[in-house]
């Protein structure tokens, strides 16, 4: 080993540590929001406080530490709000502590007070994964608790930043993920039982900025050119190899829209576009690129390809049909240019909670 590989183990340490470092400071920032939310809401459900107290206390934090930020009474209602949303949630783990304080007149102690504050084990949670920013998106713009904590994962495992996942509760990624009806061939789901965590029925594409109607081709460079907004839509473990991706099979020249890498599932992933609707034809010349990759392109340590037939729209029975009997591991998927209508997502999804729930009353 050189010395600049040595080096470079070095800064990997000093990244690390940071990374760590940075993780522990935002554990106990956050579980400090807490226990501060906690408080101020038993303290009013009790009537112990009046709301101007809170008030009061803004401004006592104000005077008597001004450098301490964010303790504003706005800052102080958003720990209560954090608190209260969470506060029954599953994701956290009950636990009744006691919080100690000495009582002061003038410069003598007089007598300890202790008082029972109902707070929760929040350090072990997933609530501590994630910065108070993202927290005060998903509390704004989530209403559901599913939906919270759908957003809260999603952070986690795609490491939002604040714009990316404001975009994606925009792009109505939660009604999409719940509502759709991800068609999966029985190959697929057999080589890949958790398979419909990484793609989606509808993508969003629309940073592209198309007109309606579009050629494939421009639909192909608008996402070539918007790369880093089309692996936002599908996951940032999908690692860009190329477009128009030449196979070769039996000295003639094929091309694949697009092929990429998936990093989790350890496999070549071939897009093909279509700017039509679906139409069973298509999965043919699919699935002969995705005999072409395994053959020659898939290396020994990677598992089989996955194809996305990629459509401007789909009937629901048609593909149902085409898919019953394909023996590649492929989906087929739509897109739209335009970002969705949130409310008729949420109308969709308030549909099938309630197909949902009259089907359990029934059983």
């Amino acid at each position: 080993m050189n010395l600049e590989q040595q080096f470079a183990e070095i800064i990997a340490i000093i990244k690390q540590a940071r990374s760590n470092a940075y993780k522990a400071v935002n554990t106990e920032l956050i579980n400090h929001y807490w226990n501060i939310g906690s408080y101020i809401h038993i303290k009013l459900a009790n009537a112990q406080w009046g709301e101007k107290t809170v008030e009061e206390l803004a401004s006592f934090i104000e005077k008597k530490h001004p450098e301490l930020k964010g303790y504003n009474r706005r800052g102080l209602y958003r720990m209560k709000q954090f608190y209260e949303t969470y506060a029954s949630s599953a994701i956290v783990s009950p636990l009744v502590t006691q919080l100690q304080m000495t009582e002061k007149q003038g410069d003598e102690i007089v007598s300890p007070v202790v008082t029972q504050l109902e707070i929760s084990d929040i350090k072990k949670s997933i609530l501590t994964q994630i910065s108070w920013s993202h927290h005060l998106i998903i509390i704004s713009k989530a209403k559901l608790a599913e939906e919270r904590e759908f957003y809260i994962r999603l952070c986690i495992k795609e490491r939002y930043g604040k714009r990316e996942l404001e975009r994606q509760i925009n792009s109505g990624v939660f009604e999409r993920v719940i509502s759709g009806n991800l068609k999966l061939s029985t190959v697929l789901r057999e080589i890949y039982p958790n398979i419909e965590d990484t793609f989606k029925d509808t993508y969003v594409f629309e940073f592209v900025n198309l007109p309606d109607p579009h050629y494939e081709s421009d639909l192909q460079k608008g996402l070539i050119k918007q790369m880093k907004n089309f692996i936002l839509e599908l996951g940032k473990d999908f690692l860009f190899v190329g477009e128009e991706y030449r196979l070769q099979v039996g000295n003639k020249d094929f091309f694949s829209d697009l092929v990429f890498y998936h990093r989790g599932l350890q496999c070549l992933v071939a897009f093909e576009l279509k700017t039509t609707e679906f139409e069973p034809e298509h999965l043919g010349k699919l699935n002969f690129y995705l005999e072409a990759l395994d053959r020659d392109v898939k290396k020994p340590h990677e598992n089989p390809s996955i194809g996305v037939l990629l459509c401007k729209n789909k009937n629901e029975e048609v593909v149902e049909y085409a898919m019953s009997r394909n023996l590649s591991p492929t989906l087929i998927s739509q897109y739209t240019i335009a970002l969705p209508d949130k409310k008729l997502l949420q109308a969709k999804l308030h549909e099938l909670y309630e197909l949902y729930e009259s089907k359990e009353d029934a059983e």
